[in-house]
């Protein structure tokens, strides 16, 4: 298990160089200077040879980047002041250090994604559970169609739906917002509350119908018949062997969807205003700040890949029968 750990970790390391590689190069393709977004309007060429060299970029792009890597983990010193590592520069907008902005704008994207596993695993599972138990009756059918309706919903269509009944028409919901959960746990349940059930519809769909299948396929398999000839009560065995096996599959895909779910996560806060990653990545891409562009691809990356790991090392304790080396 550690040596499979390892070379995961490996792995991941080489992914986020690339990562970093690919996005830092190919922003320097772009003709316009980076420097002109600091400058602001009223912008001379001695100010802007003042900002190239404060910010770097009078030297060659290689060098750039072979600084900017090295910032990550020791560190670097600007002319606003020094960046502590993990270091990903300072944004050419606000002349903010680029961690401190992603820090600050993370719990909520957090607490959105925490949130939207967490409905979407209970609501998907329990669903298809439930399903594969009363398989062919008319709550089997309720399930297995409504996936299918949920599943072709947008997020940036259903947002404003819901909004418009359950927010401006009805007042049954608050607007969306963000309350830090230390200053509100209620004001943070309730003001995330739509973001959450929008986000999960898509997933809570698809793993309603994954969780029906892969349940109806393990109570065919033969330790699971012999778990019942030996006398035991269907539900025990439903939960103690079927629910246990239906499980690896559900894992593994969780992994995969790691990167859609932040991505809709993103797509989420856009739209209900919500001033997250997903926001701060947009704007950085629409104001070619490359600072901060880099850091929240190179983060996001490396969050999702910590993600996977954490499923694959997960994947081998539910299946006793899977063994890495």
């Amino acid at each position: 298990m550690l040596q499979f750990l390892l070379r995961r970790t490996f792995g991941a390391v080489v992914i986020l160089f690339l990562i970093s590689a690919s996005t830092f190069f190919m922003f320097f393709a772009i003709p316009q200077d980076p420097a002109l977004l600091a400058c602001g309007k009223n912008c001379t060429p001695d100010a802007l040879e003042i900002i190239h060299k404060n910010l770097g970029l009078d030297k060659p792009v290689p060098v750039q980047f072979y600084e900017y890597m090295v910032g990550i983990f020791a560190g670097r010193d600007f002319s606003v002041g020094h960046c502590s590592a993990p270091c990903f520069g300072v944004s050419f907008d606000n002349q903010q250090m680029v961690w401190d902005t992603i820090i600050d704008r993370l719990p909520l994207t957090f607490s959105l994604s925490i949130g939207g596993i967490l409905v979407f695993l209970t609501v998907g599972l329990g669903a298809g559970m439930l399903a594969a138990w009363k398989k062919g009756t008319a709550v089997d059918k309720v399930f297995s169609g409504g996936s299918l309706v949920l599943s072709s919903l947008q997020i940036y269509f259903l947002g404003p739906v819901v909004l418009g009944i359950f927010v401006y028409s009805t007042g049954l919901l608050d607007k969306p917002e963000y309350v830090p959960f230390s200053e509100s746990p209620t004001g943070w349940f309730m003001g995330l509350l739509i973001p959450w059930l929008v986000m999960s519809v898509i997933f809570t769909a698809n793993y309603t119908r994954m969780s029906r299948s892969t349940m109806i396929e393990q109570l065919q398999e033969e330790h699971v018949r012999a778990a019942r000839a030996k006398g035991m009560s269907g539900r025990f065995v439903f939960f103690r062997y079927a629910w246990r096996g239906s499980l690896i599959p559900i894992v593994t895909i969780l992994g995969m969807d790691l990167g859609a779910l932040f991505g809709g996560a993103m797509v989420t806060e856009l739209t209900f205003g919500l001033a997250g990653i997903g926001r701060l990545a947009r704007d950085s891409v629409i104001d070619k700040d490359l600072p901060l562009t880099m850091g929240v691809m190179v983060f996001s990356a490396a969050l999702i890949l910590l993600f996977n790991i954490i499923v694959d090392a997960v994947y081998a304790i539910i299946d006793p029968r899977v063994r890495l080396s």
